[in-house]
């Protein structure tokens, strides 16, 4: 059980790794440079497909640790 957290953690890691980053621009708050930061902007494709996917595993995570913290 503990080997099947260990790999769900990795692989959450590089999922959220490949998501887009959507907090990069937010320096340019300060000095006015993007108007369509705040804007709301659908996911499409890949990147819903990669953030559906992560909230799933996220979820798998937190199943799996609650299994091993009442069974240990």
């Amino acid at each position: 059980m503990e080997i099947a957290l260990l790999i769900l953690s990795i692989i959450l890691i590089a999922l959220a790794l490949l998501q887009s980053n959507k907090a990069s621009d937010a320096g340019q708050i300060i000095t006015g440079g993007n108007a369509e930061l705040f804007q709301a902007q659908k996911e499409r494709g890949a990147e819903l497909f990669i953030s559906r996917l992560t909230f799933i595993m996220g979820g798998a995570f937190m199943i799996i640790a609650f299994l091993i913290m009442f069974t240990a």
